[in-house]
């Protein structure tokens, strides 16, 4: 299989949001993608962010929780009926437009479509996350056009359509072959390297032993010098290995989150992302990455526990005359 020779290694992708203030360090960083999809078919939460005030109002509540990234859906990756790019785009759009207003996180649109790209971008947006393998042939040469980042995704079906019983040889070398072809198209389209990512695609198109098998091995998706994202909150995979519902599944994405962290990915896209926030700092800080954000416990002659809850102001200004 033909791999082609990337021009830059992770650590020198450090401008993932070129326009704004934002930057990521991949070498240093781990970013949290929020999600938010304007669906009533939505797999996770079935249409609770379908009003365009709560988009909007959840969007911007991940970015106070921390959040780095947040990615913005008009249809969900599950089959079903065609929409059509414009009644897609009303979705994305105002959502991106409203929060680009407000917030300089970074905004992605959850789209295949290169109309719909175009117009995420023209509103706000920074990257198209396109799921669905570069499915529209149009795609690059838009995204090339904006100067925009693009994740290129592992997905065999054709948009919304059903796959039955997929089947690998070797499920992570067919996923690494398959992304490593399609880098090389956005390279030839002229999209900049430092603009692309990858995702190997959790669940999509995979049963659960695929999609295991992924974040066991995402070291060898890694290797192919572009920041992986992992997609894996709240997924079929997590409830089938555990035997949980969807809404029981917190805990255990946040621990597929790290295993795929620890193999590689430096992204990371997820329903929670007050705790996941909490846990990707955490890693950073493990690595060492950064340094924690207070240094007391058995650091002096008394073993004070570190106390980090918010204190009232009177006492807080107790603490000040103390001093």
């Amino acid at each position: 299989m033909f791999e082609p020779e990337f021009r830059a290694p992770l650590h020198t992708f450090t401008d993932l949001h070129t326009n704004r203030a934002r930057s990521i360090d991949f070498s240093r960083r781990i970013a949290v993608m929020a999600v938010v999809n304007r669906t009533k078919d939505s797999f996770f939460d079935s249409g609770a962010t379908f009003a365009l005030d709560r988009a909007v109002e959840a969007s911007l509540a991940a970015a106070s929780h921390g959040a780095d990234w947040v990615d913005i859906g008009g249809v969900p990756f599950s089959p079903g009926p065609e929409l059509p790019w414009q009644e897609e785009a009303d979705r994305v759009v105002p959502v991106i437009q409203a929060v680009r207003e407000a917030s300089d996180v970074i905004l992605s649109a959850d789209t295949f479509s290169a109309k719909v790209a175009d117009a995420a971008l023209r509103a706000g947006a920074n990257i198209v996350n396109d799921t669905t393998g570069l499915s529209d042939p149009d795609l690059l040469s838009v995204v090339a056009e904006h100067g925009a980042h693009i994740v290129i995704t592992h997905s065999l079906a054709a948009p919304r359509t059903v796959f039955p019983k997929p089947q690998y040889d070797d499920v992570v070398a067919s996923v690494r072959d398959f992304l490593a072809v399609r880098i090389e198209w956005a390279l030839n389209e002229g999209v900049a390297a430092d603009k692309i990512l990858i995702d190997p695609g959790h669940d999509l198109n995979k049963n659960t032993l695929h999609s295991l098998e992924i974040t066991r091995r995402y070291a060898e998706i890694a290797k192919l010098g572009f920041p992986g994202l992992a997609a894996v909150s709240n997924k079929d995979f997590i409830g089938e290995a555990i035997g949980a519902p969807k809404f029981e599944r917190q805990s255990a994405s946040i621990a597929a989150a790290t295993m795929s962290v620890m193999n590689g990915a430096r992204v990371v896209r997820m329903h929670d992302a007050k705790e996941s926030v909490k846990a990707m700092r955490l890693l950073e800080v493990a690595m060492g990455w950064r340094e924690p954000v207070m240094l007391k416990h058995n650091m002096g002659d008394l073993n004070d526990p570190a106390d980090l809850t918010p204190k009232t102001d009177d006492a807080a200004e107790q603490d000040q005359q103390e001093q």
